[in-house]
């Protein structure tokens, strides 16, 4: 089904609107000490899609992360890609079939390939996967969907993972529509609290390297507030200091800030590639929240977004659907309030290179199964 995969340059990877699968992105993980590799394969439309019958191929390429377990094992970790989408027919055998044909190119200590898939979820689309009031459900137990992404296989080898890495389920705004249809397609009380804000006097200024420290604090409290993990400062000044402007996928970062008489208030990292613009990560204070802030800032990033020329805005993460219990289900309350479409991307698939040692790792990992900000 490869036709051809090869090796290729970082920043020979084509331009896409998937961050995690830019030159960019390999800078980013270049600067935390994280080895990275980048291939292309040639595959048949035809293989790809049912309603294709010539002999075209397609052209494409992925990002792969090197992540080293101890000092003898590593994973081949494939941040939300590869980015070509089969259609749901093909996606196994595509996925097996890559992977097979990457095995002979990754480290012999390689204990698996992991696909941190952002196509559709094949069960976004299926009714008795959501209830009566048109709220998704989720998928169904893992054995199910193990034996719907293998179909057509010939090893049966794809598992689904037991954590997502990156966020499996998101929110797009479509920039296309004007200020006002967007402004117009959002919950009435969001609307509320954008102009709220806006009456309040709230700014949006855009930080350098140099005013780090703001956000740090204003991350320190948001994470003290939710008990999540803190990064060190090191991890964000990453993020806005990788470059990878003489490359064919690079990224413009924004560092934003809120603030109301020069307090700071809430801040995001606004990240731009191709005709997207991804909320990638956000905090605010603990004090002051009827200033409305955070809302302030999405908006500002949302026309940030669509002035610099893209055409959706990627909200980076929510609760699959409206359940109080979960972690996540204030983001989900908070910006399914700006409108737009839910979207349930397939999370994390993993195909075994070696696998004693993989069942190994995945029982060590089902202990400790967590949520990951990066």
């Amino acid at each position: 089904m490869i036709a051809d995969l090869e090796d290729k340059k970082i920043k020979e990877i084509f331009k896409t609107s998937i961050i995690q699968q830019t030159a960019y992105w390999s800078e980013v993980k270049k600067l935390q000490g994280i080895e990275s590799v980048a291939y292309n394969f040639k595959v048949k439309n035809a293989d790809l899609f049912q309603d294709v019958s010539d002999e075209t191929y397609l052209f494409g390429d992925l990002l792969i992360i090197i992540q080293h377990l101890d000092a003898e094992n590593c994973i081949a970790y494939v941040p939300y890609g590869p980015e070509v989408e089969p259609d749901p027919e093909n996606q196994g055998f595509f996925l097996e079939q890559l992977s097979e044909s990457l095995r002979n190119f990754l480290p012999p200590t390689c204990i698996m390939i992991r696909f941190d898939l952002s196509w559709e979820s094949l069960w976004a689309k299926e009714d008795d996967c959501y209830d009566i009031h048109g709220n998704w459900i989720g998928v169904p137990e893992k054995r199910i969907q193990e034996l719907r992404l293998n179909f057509n296989t010939e090893n049966w080898n794809l598992k689904k993972a037991n954590t997502d890495i990156l966020p499996s389920n998101t929110i797009f705004i479509d920039l296309k529509n004007n200020e006002d249809e967007i402004l117009a397609n959002m919950k009435s009380k969001t609307r509320y609290n954008v102009n709220l804000s806006q009456r309040k006097g709230v700014q949006i200024k855009s930080l350098g390297i140099d005013n780090l420290e703001i956000w740090y604090e204003l991350y320190r409290q948001t994470a003290q507030r939710n008990n999540f993990f803190l990064h060190d400062i090191n991890y964000f000044k990453v993020i806005l200091s990788a470059r990878a402007n003489d490359t064919q996928s690079p990224a413009d970062v924004f560092l934003l800030v809120a603030e109301v008489d020069a307090q700071p208030l809430a801040a995001m990292f606004l990240v731009l590639a191709g005709n997207r613009g991804t909320y990638l990560y956000g905090a605010s204070a603990t004090e002051n929240r009827n200033y409305m802030a955070t809302y302030a800032l999405q908006w500002n990033a949302m026309k940030i977004a669509k002035e610099k020329g893209c055409t959706e805005y990627d909200f980076f993460g929510i609760s699959p659907n409206a359940e109080e219990s979960h972690p996540l289900y204030g983001l989900y309350r908070f910006k399914t309030g700006f409108g737009g479409e839910i979207f349930h991307r397939m999370g994390c698939w993993d195909y075994p290179l070696d696998k004693e040692k993989y069942n190994y790792y995945a029982s060590m990992e089902f202990q400790n199964q967590s949520y990951h900000l990066n």
